[in-house]
């Protein structure tokens, strides 16, 4: 029965050369055999459209003949395309490599830098250091480069040799058998640890190991307007490790509500008091901002829950400063005497 390779790929005639390996290297992930869930038939069926649409020459033949090109019946002779044999020299081999790579933690043509962990820390902040940034020091006992022999492993002043397991290469080449036959993988020499020497004689201080665990003090600096929840990234100030990158330290900002203002963005939002008579009259009060104390004139006929802003008083950002707005709460009088309840009454508010 033909065989339909552009359905099985789940692509259109018109695909690009891309397209299909696109179209290939998913079906390869989800249907892998050896993966949780994988489906080794549709793997074989994925693979074998694959062998064929992936070569140029061979698609020209499909698309002219079918896939009885490729079966044996169609004058061209076997390819070996319903198995794995077509597999070998076959289209597609440094993308399965890159599969594997990805399938197994291995590959031909994939190797990935060996890096510390990461570190994450909590810091409180007090309000108005979350609005102004700071500089904020946090104590860590991390492991981080030998100070004696500056991350070599061996003893100041005694020669490196090659490592003997990997011969200078710092990665051991191994094989992982899967449904093709045996795959080369690479993987870290776990002896020099990536660096491809060792050291003659060991350092005293961290006896080989490239890396001390010590207790420092780090300054961090805190940029204006975080929020209560941001992370801060603090690059290579993480855990290190010998022949690798250093891991990063993550910050999480801590930051408590305050009395006085609540945060909206860059803008604040404060409260303000005032009474019966400032209100009708107007009057100049004194209200509370985060750079200190400032006035606020209320115009005379001021009604309760009216909103005032002062500019350029909020939170920093990249565009400047956002503003604080002012919410003006009217307080009635609870308690009047009686020749002022008699002054109300000759004035007839409404």
């Amino acid at each position: 029965m033909p065989k339909d390779y552009y359905k099985t790929l789940n692509v259109e005639k018109s695909a690009t050369q891309d397209d299909i390996k696109k179209a290939f290297r998913k079906l390869a992930h989800q249907y892998h055999p050896d993966k949780s869930g994988g489906d080794e038939a549709k793997f074989k069926e994925a693979n074998e459209a694959y062998q064929v649409l992936g070569d140029e020459k061979k698609r020209a033949q499909y698309d002219q003949f079918g896939s009885a090109a490729f079966d044996g019946s169609g004058g061209f002779g076997g390819q070996g395309f319903g198995g794995f044999s077509g597999f070998q020299g076959g289209a597609g081999f440094e993308d399965l490599g890159d599969i594997f790579g990805d399938l197994f933690g291995g590959g031909r043509s994939r190797s990935r830098e060996r890096r510390g962990s990461d570190i994450q820390v909590d810091m409180e902040l007090t309000f108005k250091e979350s609005i102004f940034g700071v500089n904020k020091e946090v104590e860590l006992t991390k492991t981080d480069t030998c100070d004696r022999c500056g991350g070599t492993g061996g003893e100041p002043g005694e020669a490196m040799e090659t490592c003997k397991d990997c011969d200078g290469n710092g990665v051991q080449i191994g094989v992982q058998r899967t449904v093709f036959g045996n795959i080369q993988t690479k993987h870290t020499c776990a002896t020099c640890q990536g660096t491809g020497e060792m050291p003659k004689k060991p350092c005293t201080t961290c006896h080989g190991q490239g890396v001390e665990r010590k207790k420092q003090r780090l300054t961090v600096t805190i940029p204006p307007g975080v929020e209560n929840g941001s992370m801060l990234r603090v690059r290579a100030q993480g855990e290190a490790i010998k022949g690798g990158q250093t891991g990063d330290l993550f910050v999480r900002l801590h930051v408590p509500k305050d009395r006085h203002f609540e945060r909206d963005g860059a803008t604040l939002l404060s409260e303000a008091a005032i009474g019966f008579t400032q209100a009708a009259l107007g009057d100049t009060i004194n209200v509370q901002t985060v750079d200190g104390p400032v006035d606020l004139k209320i115009p005379a006929g001021t009604q309760s829950g009216a909103q005032f802003r002062l500019r350029g008083k909020g939170v920093p950002h990249n565009r400047g400063r956002g503003d604080q707005i002012v919410l003006v709460t009217v307080k009635t009088p609870e308690k009047l005497t009686r020749e002022q309840k008699k002054l109300l009454e000759e004035l007839n508010l409404r």
